[in-house]
């Protein structure tokens, strides 16, 4: 925008720059650590100066000595992934060299590089992965930079990838010394009561409507919406990309600063100052009526009166409507007859790039060589059409100039320059991915080359972490069409593309492709068919459709003939139907597996998993744990995953691995355990998938934590796996393990209102889902009721869960510990079945065996049994679980032994046992049973004051 419309759009912004520069002046207090980020956001019609106002915060920020990024949306390069991002971070990253870009980005080089354009893009990244690398890079940038102003104009038009990253770091903007400023058009947070909104079509800010025109003018945009004052409005005005972004973002605002037309009184002295004192009163009243008090309408219409040395007097008033279409150029004809067919075919090579326009580039696409291009680009300088940035690229005056440009290139024509578009883009080594956009505005003609270029473009796109932009380019594939040789693979890609981000998007496009397959049985390969099939049992699985996915590839292994593939589909087949809640034949199955795996030839990846599989199947029934830890040993190299199992391998997915790492945390193999989790976490963590597969890791690690005592840190990542999951989709299996396992951490750490609550608020409770969860998702829910002094309630859910679970053959007293709980809740009701329940469980403790599971069973077998009984039970659940790595679960133990000794008369012993068990819940996290202890030895103690054996045992 030229200075002079920039000081003429300023008009009447007092309030919007007093605004900045007090947010700019916070933010440099910042370094002094007393000053804070913030959000800024200024919302406006096109034409109502938002350009030059966050071009004025630019200024101020600057001046008082911040670092600014800044970045502009485009509208005809929203479909092109992480084009802001770019902006934003790609020069500034330049300028560090290879050396400080890798301080900056970390262990997220190799994930944030290829969206930032530092990178080539390889393999395929997890959107959520990309995002948080860019949170990363942003933090620290903020750190090297103090302070930063991030500046993004039209917003409204920015690509989803980099709009979905923008309002998920708004949230944290106060945290840091980081300031947003966002400018956008309104239409995302409008609404008919918005008493803050006014259109400027639609009223004078002084009382008088102003007198819009009737239509639109003749020969305007091809498809105009609405026609304001000189058609400012059109379909360029509304967003149609990332609304809920967009409404994110203007929640985030402690104050969205809506732009207002100019008054009259303010075009009065504009039109002055342009044309002199002795301007008209009625003539400056038309130029507002005309403009509506648009401050770039006004400063358009005034230069073309200027130019046409128009008297502003009321007798020409009539002349200024006609004035005002030829100065915004809204129509084909002016542009023809203003600029000549040769200037016009440049500036339309030029609209159909958008922003940050190569000179070079857009002669290519107009077909003119350096002379022509040369005179072209001197007329679209002279007639402010386009102007020249620092860099030596070019960007246009104005959006709406690079509207009415792009549409006034005639429909067939706009198409022809996009194919010619895409080529130059491609041969100008700038990648398929930024060709792509053009190639999607092309008219299908069943050209095999396009196929080939589109799917290219899509592995781009993936590569960066842009799932969305690579379904668009396989969409436009299809619709080529591809061949029937290719149509298969591109449905099979489109399904895929999806895998990390929307299960129910990669069901329906993989059975579409496995239709596709039926169709042309002899051109489909068998290894693409089989991966198909177990891709869309994954998603079905994830989507807790477990009994179709298990379906699928039993039906699948029956039509493949004997090899991998089959033993895959097989052993897939074994593995879904494991991980169901109920399975109609899963003692048959259990002896199904064992005779499958005597039937296989030698170790194999198939071998392994099968492995696993009879390794959880031990685990989940019982059977001892020293037969399912050398199952689970066989499988390891040297106590790491075999290449065919690791965390990130799509041959079997992370299922396999996970209930390993399980199964040896469940025998007490913490250490095992813990390998396998730490490594999860890096794996994804390299791989940039920090979506489900990473909150399932962070699951496991606080699982693990939860095991061992460490209740604060299992709390923790808990919490994170579960926002995870919230980002993903409500109600998907990691969901209920996190709010399973979180319960159970603050049921341990006695808060058992709150855990009621987090399951209340997830509806953790029935009906359970299909899938297994860890916890067992009844037992559990039974617990909470009996936390809950729910007896009947929780006597009831737990008979109903341990009849389930006894259906199946699965015994497991860790996943499941119904038996002991049950009796629990039976213990008023009925004694004889509360000790007989507490037996059994013991019984199914020991012949499992690790030593955290019998000592559980014992203390919960203590609870039903009153005076020496209980105690003898609680001495040996003590000492079992001294043994074991479940810290929380003996000082519970040492506490109840404590209050048992003094209930039989044996303080010493009880204050020495109450000690310990508060010192060891103290460090594990467990504040309700420290508190527990700490006034059982003061009672213990007397009225001479909290002193037991040990000391002093100050509750605080």
């Amino acid at each position: 925008m030229a200075v002079g419309a920039e000081r003429t759009a300023l008009y009447e912004r007092e309030a919007e720059t007093g605004a900045a520069e007090e947010a700019v002046r916070a933010l440099g207090a910042g370094r002094d650590g007393a000053g804070t980020g913030g959000l800024l956001v200024f919302v406006g019609q096109a034409g109502l100066g938002k350009t030059a106002l966050v071009t004025e915060v630019r200024r101020l920020a600057v001046w008082a000595g911040c670092t600014v990024l800044f970045a502009r949306g485009g509208e005809r390069r929203r479909h092109e992934p992480f084009h802001v991002v770019r902006q934003l971070l790609q020069p500034v990253l330049a300028g560090l060299g290879e050396e400080g870009q890798r301080q900056v980005t970390g262990r997220w080089h190799g994930i944030v590089g290829p969206a930032v354009g530092l990178l080539p893009p390889t393999g395929a990244l997890d959107p959520q992965g990309v995002r948080d690398g860019l949170d990363y890079v942003l933090v620290r940038l903020a750190r090297l930079l103090e302070p930063l102003v991030v500046v993004v104009d039209d917003l409204h038009w920015s690509d989803p990838e980099s709009l979905g990253w923008l309002a998920a770091f708004a949230e944290r903007a106060r945290e840091l010394p980081v300031l947003l400023v966002l400018a956008c058009r309104p239409g995302f947070d409008r609404t008919s009561t918005d008493p803050t909104f006014t259109d400027p079509t639609s009223a004078d800010p002084t009382g008088s409507a102003p007198a819009t025109l009737p239509g639109p003018l003749p020969d305007t945009f091809d498809q105009p919406d609405r026609p304001g004052p000189t058609g400012l409005t059109g379909p360029a005005d509304q967003p149609d990309r990332g609304p809920e972004s967009l409404r994110r973002i203007h929640g985030l605002a402690d104050r969205v600063h809506r732009l207002r037309p100019l008054q009259p009184d303010s075009v009065a002295g504009l039109v002055r100052a342009s044309l002199g004192p002795e301007a008209e009163e009625g003539f400056c009243r038309q130029v507002w009526t005309v403009t509506g008090g648009s401050p770039f309408g006004t400063s358009a219409l005034l230069r073309e009166v200027g130019d046409q040395q128009l008297e502003p007097v009321e007798g020409n008033t009539e002349q200024l409507r006609e004035l005002a279409a030829k100065a915004l150029g809204l129509t084909r004809d002016h542009w023809l007859g203003r600029l000549g067919p040769s200037t016009l075919g440049y500036a339309w090579a030029a609209s159909l790039l958008g922003t940050d326009i190569r000179p070079e580039l857009a002669a290519a696409i107009a077909a003119q060589g350096p002379d022509a291009a040369a005179r072209s680009l001197r007329e679209l300088r002279h007639h402010r059409v386009l102007i020249g940035t620092a860099d030596g690229r070019l960007e246009f005056v104005h959006p709406l100039i690079a509207t009415s440009v792009y549409q006034s290139v005639p429909p067939a024509v706009r198409t022809a320059m996009h194919g010619i578009a895409a080529t130059e883009v491609e041969n100008a080594g700038l990648g398929l991915a930024a060709a792509s956009r053009h190639l999607l505005e092309t008219r299908p003609d069943g050209d095999e080359e396009t196929v080939r270029k589109l799917r290219r473009a899509a592995a781009e796109h993936l590569a960066t972490g842009a799932p969305e932009a690579a379904q668009r380019c396989l969409r436009r594939a299809l619709s080529e069409p591809p061949d029937d040789r290719d149509r298969a693979e591109v449905l099979y890609e489109l399904g895929c593309s999806a895998l990390l981000t929307d299960p129910a998007t990669t069901v329906n496009q993989l059975r579409l492709a496995l239709d596709a397959l039926d169709e042309q049985p002899g051109l489909a390969p068998g290894e693409r068919r089989v991966d198909a099939t177990f891709r869309l049992a994954q998603a079905l699985a994830h989507s807790n459709r477990l009994r179709e996915a298990a379906e699928v590839c039993a039906e699948e292994a029956a039509r493949t003939p004997s090899g991998p593939g089959r033993g895959r589909l097989e052993v897939a087949h074994f593995m879904f139907s494991a991980f169901q809640a109920e399975e109609p034949d899963s003692r048959d199955r259990f002896r199904r597996l064992e005779r499958y795996a005597r039937s296989l030839a030698g170790p194999d990846g198939t071998a392994a998993a099968v492995s696993v599989l009879r390794c959880w199947e031990l685990v989940l029934r019982g059977g001892t744990a020293d037969e399912a830890i050398a199952l689970a040993e066989w499988v390891l190299e040297e106590g790491r995953l075999p290449p065919e199992l690791g965390w990130t391998n799509t041959t079997w997915g992370f299922e396999l691995p996970g209930v390993l790492g399980i199964g040896y945390l469940y025998a007490d193999r913490v250490d095992r355990a813990e390998a396998l989790f730490d490594e999860a976490v890096t794996a994804y963590q390299v791989a940039g998938w920090s979506g489900g597969h990473l909150g399932f890791a962070l699951f496991l690690k606080g699982l693990l934590r939860f095991r061992c005592g460490a209740l604060a840190e299992a709390e923790e990542l808990l919490r994170h796996s579960l926002r995870t999951a919230e980002r993903i989709a409500p109600g998907i299996p990691l969901q209920w393990f996190a709010v399973g396992v979180l319960a159970d951490t603050l049921l341990a750490r006695g808060r058992p209102e709150e855990a009621w609550e987090l399951a209340q608020h997830y509806s953790f409770g029935p009906p359970f889902p299909t899938v297994m969860v860890l916890p067992d998702a009844p037992t559990l829910y039974g617990r909470l009721l009996l936390a809950r002094g729910d007896a009947a309630g929780a006597a009831e859910a737990l008979a109903t869960a341990g009849a389930a679970l006894d259906e199946r053959g699965w015994h497991n007293p860790v996943w499941a510990p119904w038996t002991g709980h049950l009796a629990l809740a039976l213990l008023t009701q009925d004694p004889p079945r509360a000790r007989e329940l507490a037996e059994e469980s013991v019984r199914r403790a020991e012949r499992f065996g690790p030593a955290s599971a019998v000592g559980s069973a014992l203390r919960l077998a203590a609870a039903v049994h009153d005076g020496p009984p209980a105690t003898a039970l609680l001495e040996r659940a003590v000492e079992r679980l001294a043994a074991s790595p479940n810290r929380y679960e003996h000082a519970l133990a040492l506490v109840e032994l404590g209050e048992s000794l003094t209930t039989d008369g044996r303080p010493d012993e009880a204050g020495t046992r109450l000690s310990e068990g508060r010192k060891l819940a103290v460090h594990c996290g467990a504040d309700g049973l420290a508190e527990r202890a700490g006034t059982a030895l003061a009672a213990l103690a007397g009225p001479e004051g909290p002193e037991g054996p040990e000391g002093p045992t100050d509750t605080a």
